[in-house]
């Protein structure tokens, strides 16, 4: 009896104990990366989201470490000379991106949202209620010594 592909029931059967011939090229494929640098290339475009929120986030901090972060991320933004493998170029240019781009984007916000006057936040707070000025018993020693201390 054949099936489809025109062989039969022992040669189906027999063919299950012949070794399969397999290049060594085949079997690695199954451990290689399916994409090419996937990781490094995550790693570098969380270091530029970072950067770029860095540049954004501290652009106008007034305390010192927002400064330092602000400062790290500008100065690497707009390093041209750079020549390692974490260099925003390189960076920009692996996950292609153009960097001048990006830097000519980055100045244009900055002189943009440094433009803007700051807008101090207010909180509205809710009204003290007023204590009693006789809410706290004082012994008349702690009474004279207060007043004292007041100028009365």
């Amino acid at each position: 009896m054949s099936y489809e592909n025109g062989l039969s029931m022992e040669e189906r059967v027999s063919s299950l104990f012949q070794p399969d011939t397999l290049l060594p090229d085949q079997y690695l494929d199954t451990y290689r990366r399916k994409l090419h640098l996937e990781p490094e290339k995550k790693l570098m475009l969380a270091i530029l989201e970072d950067a770029v929120a860095c540049f954004q986030k501290y652009v106008s901090a007034r305390d010192g470490k927002g400064k330092v972060l602000f400062q790290d991320a500008e100065g690497w933004i707009m390093e041209e000379n750079d020549d390692g493998l974490f260099s925003f170029a390189h960076v920009c240019e692996t996950l292609g991106f153009d960097p001048a781009y990006l830097r000519q984007g980055l100045k244009a916000w900055k002189q943009q949202h440094a433009a803007q006057p700051i807008q101090a936040k207010s909180y509205q707070l809710s009204p003290r209620r007023r204590k009693s000025r006789r809410g706290v018993p004082l012994s008349g020693g702690a009474r004279r010594r207060l007043r004292r201390a007041a100028g009365r």
